[in-house]
C-alpha cells in the first residue's frame, strides 16, 4: 500500500475528510496497478480506467470544495484554486504520458515520489485552514 489513510491528516470537516479517504483508495488501487503492470495491453487498459476514475473524482473533489470557498467567500480562494489547477494539470499530463508512451518508470516515480508528498502537504496546509474556515468562518488570522 502506498498510502496509509492513517497518516493522512484530518481537517475540520467531515465530508473533506470521506472525499480524502475516497482518495487514497483510488490512489492505492492505481499504484497496485502500477507495480503490477506486466507490459500487456489488458494491464495498461486497467491502469488507463483506474487513472480516469480518479481523475474524474479529482475533478468532481476540486469543484465541490471550490463551490464552498466561493459560497463562503474564503479569503485565499484564489491560491487554494490555482493548487488545484496547478495539481490536475499535472495528473492529466500525466496520464497523456503515459497513454502515449507507456511508460510505467514515469508513473511510478510520480506516484511515489510526488503524490505522496504532495497530498499530505496539500491536506495539511491548504485544506486544514479551508476547513477551519468552513467550521468557523474565520481564517487562521482571526478574521
Amino acid at each position: 500500500m502506498l498510502i496509509e489513510y492513517d497518516e493522512i491528516p484530518q481537517v475540520a470537516m467531515d465530508f473533506m475528510n470521506e472525499v480524502h479517504k475516497e482518495d487514497v483508495d483510488l490512489i492505492n488501487a492505481i499504484f497496485e496497478h502500477i507495480l503490477a503492470y506486466d507490459g500487456s495491453e489488458k494491464s495498461a487498459a486497467t491502469i488507463d480506467n483506474l487513472y480516469t476514475q480518479w481523475i474524474d473524482h479529482t475533478v468532481i473533489h476540486f469543484q465541490n470544495e471550490e463551490i464552498k470557498m466561493q459560497e463562503m467567500h474564503f479569503p485565499p480562494y484564489l491560491a487554494h484554486k490555482g493548487e488545484h489547477d496547478r495539481a490536475l494539470q499535472e495528473m492529466r499530463d500525466l496520464f497523456t504520458h503515459w497513454q502515449q508512451y507507456r511508460d510505467i518508470k514515469v508513473l511510478k516515480i510520480y506516484f511515489i515520489e510526488t503524490l505522496p508528498a504532495w497530498l499530505h502537504n496539500h491536506i495539511s496546509t491548504m485544506d486544514t485552514v479551508t476547513a477551519r474556515f468552513f467550521a468557523t468562518g474565520q481564517s487562521a488570522c482571526g478574521g
